[in-house]
């Protein structure tokens, strides 16, 4: 099972990391993006800036695997999080097409995580990190 879960959410990854395969969103580098998409610290109870994801916005239509955009606190674009439900991978959901805010992808990152407000379910992290000090800009 753990294979399975493990290959399928490195296959997202791999797409949306190749070039080509996704679009970045028109998107701005700085923050706030225009709506539908909304600060989350907003819509849950989270708070306004995550270590290793930024402030996060989303477009509430999409939850609940995002893209959520992840800012770093000078307001600059760092990543593109998706959040998909362990439960919808192994069901055989598929997420396709899925936008990213950037093509400059210079690192990604799987984990999982128990679940959090917004995103109750235990679910994958895939993060797309833009620009080579990214990781950096979103640590602290």
């Amino acid at each position: 099972m753990f294979l399975n879960l493990s290959a399928a959410t490195f296959g997202i990854a791999l797409m949306l990391a190749a070039p080509g395969l996704a679009q970045a969103e028109d998107v701005p580098e700085a923050a706030p993006p225009p709506a539908p998409y909304a600060k989350v610290s907003d819509l849950v109870a989270l708070p306004d800036f995550l270590p290793g994801l930024g402030t996060l916005f989303v477009d509430p239509a999409t939850l609940p695997a995002g893209p959520f955009l992840g800012y770093d606190r000078d307001g600059k674009l760092a990543a593109t999080i998706f959040m998909t439900p362990i439960e919808d991978l192994q069901g055989g959901t598929s997420y396709n097409d899925l936008a990213v805010g950037s093509n400059d992808v210079s690192s990604v990152d799987i984990y999982y995580n128990a679940g959090h407000p917004g995103v109750e379910k235990p679910h994958a992290h895939v993060v797309l990190f833009h620009g080579a000090d990214a990781k950096a800009r979103l640590a602290e």
